[in-house]
């Protein structure tokens, strides 16, 4: 029989990402992949809650001293207890922190990134909120590899979102992240059957 892949996934916010493919393992929609441990960059974040509730240790782990980069005290404790799970896979689900090089060869060619929009178009924050106030017809998201780049790495695949005119910000959001929740764990089953 072969081995399970060993998935750790890292969330800043409230983890509806995660809950999707918390809830594809539970379903049994996710392959060989197994959600072997959550961690958490927001004390108290809701991303632990979902950890709780589907049986997968969920974790806090301080990201000092930067607010907005993994680098420093902070990226070696996040390698060491990484490594420590045996990572086949890291996701990023809402990972709000810039990875430096340094966590990215620590993982290399195993960190993938869900991003929220079509990439290239809209990198970075808020892409949602870019790609409507731009005025585009079709955003979405991306699930890509991740290298130094931010948000640049080698894409995996995409889903499509059409933009409506009666389209508020928030009615799109909606749309986003209903795709994300369903093309993050597709992509992950696929990636562990090789």
């Amino acid at each position: 029989m072969l081995k399970a892949m060993r998935v750790v996934i890292l969330g800043s916010g409230r983890g509806s990402n995660a809950e999707a493919l918390l809830r594809a393992q539970a379903e049994g929609r996710l392959g060989r992949a197994r959600v072997v441990q959550i961690f958490t960059d927001v004390p108290g974040a809701g991303i632990l809650a979902h950890g709780a509730r589907f049986g997968v240790p969920a974790t806090f782990l301080d990201p000092a001293p930067f607010k907005t980069k993994l680098e420093g005290e902070g990226e070696g404790r996040y390698i060491a207890a990484i490594a420590a799970c045996q990572p086949d896979l890291v996701v990023l689900a809402g990972f709000m922190r810039v990875l430096k090089p340094g966590f990215i060869q620590a993982f290399a060619g195993r960190i993938i990134n869900l991003h929220p929009s079509l990439l290239p178009s809209f990198p970075g924050l808020d892409a949602i909120g870019q790609a409507w106030r731009r005025g585009v017809k079709i955003t979405g998201c991306t699930v890509h590899h991740v290298t130094p780049e931010v948000d640049g790495g080698p894409i995996i695949d995409q889903a499509a979102v059409r933009i409506e005119p009666s389209d508020t910000l928030e009615a799109l959001a909606a749309k986003v992240h209903a795709a994300e929740h369903a093309l993050l764990p597709a992509v992950v089953a696929r990636l562990s059957a090789g």
